[in-house]
Order: structure tokens, then C-alpha cells, then sequence
């Protein structure tokens, strides 16, 4: 599945599932576009893609502000004349139960989840389409399915993702850019780091194959969807789990 000549942005890319995606995309061929909020998270990202000899452009980008997000496909064009791929994976969680949620907890999620997704995807579909050719993949998750108590904001973010990917495959999909969404279950990264053992012990418990997933799970199913191999797929979403929710 190589990627050789392709150009991915990959938003969130400083660590946990975005750093392994962008790695993987490289390992593959591909020149990256590391996107971040701070983009001094990103040092390891970037020496990690350039120690696989790829090009690498490390860029600040608020995916809440539509004006960040033309800037950074306005730079990316400049430096090299087009975007092929773009992984959508910046996102946040504020936790709490419905009546205890504040309203800035609620919009600030959907802001980052659903209108950076938003912003992001316009930003790059008219370079795409002009050039007939794109392969976008939105991180949706496992909660947008199935809800999970105490995260209303982030599982109707993830499930507006799912709507959303959906709706734009179907628009673009004469212009041969596809459109796709990786639902990761509960995935060891950060955001699990701080969940207490015994809550850890319960998950997997309702997890056929017996384990969190890992970063490189998801970056994997990334790599395939933006490949040539899944040309044909497009408006899917991918679920990887590790069996907890089969549909």
C-alpha cells in the first residue's frame, strides 16, 4: 500500500493516535503536513517523519477557527502544489454527567470534534477537487455508536462525524475524492492513561480479544482507507475495536 508521491495532512499529530498515524503515513511514502495547536508537542513527530526520509511541515493550526484551516491548506499548497490526503483526528473531551455539564464544555467539543472537521475537510476539498483526487478519513469513535454516560458532548460530536462523513462521500464522490471514518474503540493512549485499574479490568473484560487497542491499530486502518487498495470504499465507517461492538 504505498503512498509515494502523496501529500497527507494530518491534524492532532502531536501524539497518541495522530503521531502514530502521520508515522505511518510516512512509513508508507507519503510527505506529511504535522497540524497542531502548539506545534512544540510536535518536535518528536517531525523527527520521527524526517528520520524516514520524508518531507515534513510543521504547522500551528486552531481547527475550531476556519480561518486557521484555509491558512494551513492556503500553506501547504504553496510548499508543495497540492493535498491528497487528510486525517481528521484533532479532537478533546470535557467529561460529565448531562446536568452537570457546563455549556462551554459542551460547545468547546463540538467546536474542536465537529466544526474542525468541518473547517478542515472545506479547506481541502477545492484543491481536491480541482485535481480529481482525494482521500479523507475523519476519527470518529466508538462512543458515537453506542454513547458512554458521562460524555453527551463527545459521543453527539462523534455521531454528527459519522453523519457528516456519510453526506460528504456522497457529494464528492464523482470528483474521486473519497470519504471515510475509522471509529476506534478504547484505544491506551492518554486519554485511557488516567482511568483506574479496575475500571481498565472492566473494559477489557467486554472486549472479545481481551485488550485496549493501541495507536497503531487505528493508524493502520487509516492507512488502508487513503490507499489505492480502498478506492472503492467510500462513506464507510470502520470500526476498530476489538470486537466490543459488532454492527
Amino acid at each position: 500500500m504505498s503512498l509515494q508521491g502523496r501529500v497527507a495532512i494530518v491534524t492532532g499529530a502531536a501524539q497518541g493516535i495522530g503521531r502514530a498515524i502521520a508515522e505511518t503515513l510516512a512509513q508508507a511514502g507519503a510527505d506529511i503536513v504535522v497540524a497542531d495547536l502548539d506545534p512544540s508537542r510536535s518536535q518528536e513527530t517531525v523527527k520521527a517523519i524526517e528520520a524516514l526520509g520524508r518531507k515534513v511541515l510543521n504547522v500551528k493550526v486552531n481547527v475550531a477557527d476556519a480561518n486557521d484551516t484555509k491558512a494551513m491548506a492556503e500553506q501547504v499548497i504553496k510548499a508543495w502544489g497540492k493535498i491528497d490526503i487528510l486525517v481528521n483526528n484533532a479532537g478533546i473531551t470535557r467529561d460529565g454527567l448531562l446536568l452537570r455539564m457546563k455549556e462551554e464544555d459542551w460547545n468547546l467539543v463540538l467546536q474542536v470534534n465537529l466544526n474542525g472537521t468541518f473547517n478542515c475537510t472545506k479547506a481541502v476539498l477545492q484543491p481536491m477537487t480541482k485535481q480529481r483526487y482525494g482521500r479523507i478519513v475523519n476519527i470518529a469513535s466508538i462512543v458515537g455508536v453506542m454513547g458512554n454516560a458521562g460524555q453527551a458532548n463527545y459521543a453527539a460530536s462523534k455521531a454528527a462525524v459519522i453523519g457528516f462523513t456519510k453526506t460528504v462521500g456522497r457529494e464528492y464522490a464523482t470528483r474521486n475524492v473519497t470519504v471515510n471514518a475509522v471509529a476506534p474503540g478504547f484505544i491506551d493512549t492518554a486519554m485511557t492513561h488516567g482511568l483506574p485499574d479496575d475500571v481498565k479490568e472492566t473494559l477489557q473484560k467486554q472486549i472479545p480479544l481481551g485488550r485496549l487497542g493501541t495507536p497503531a491499530d487505528i493508524a493502520a486502518a487509516v492507512r488502508f482507507l487513503v490507499s489505492d487498495e480502498a478506492a472503492y470504499i467510500t462513506g464507510h465507517v470502520l470500526h476498530v475495536n476489538g470486537g466490543m461492538l459488532m454492527v
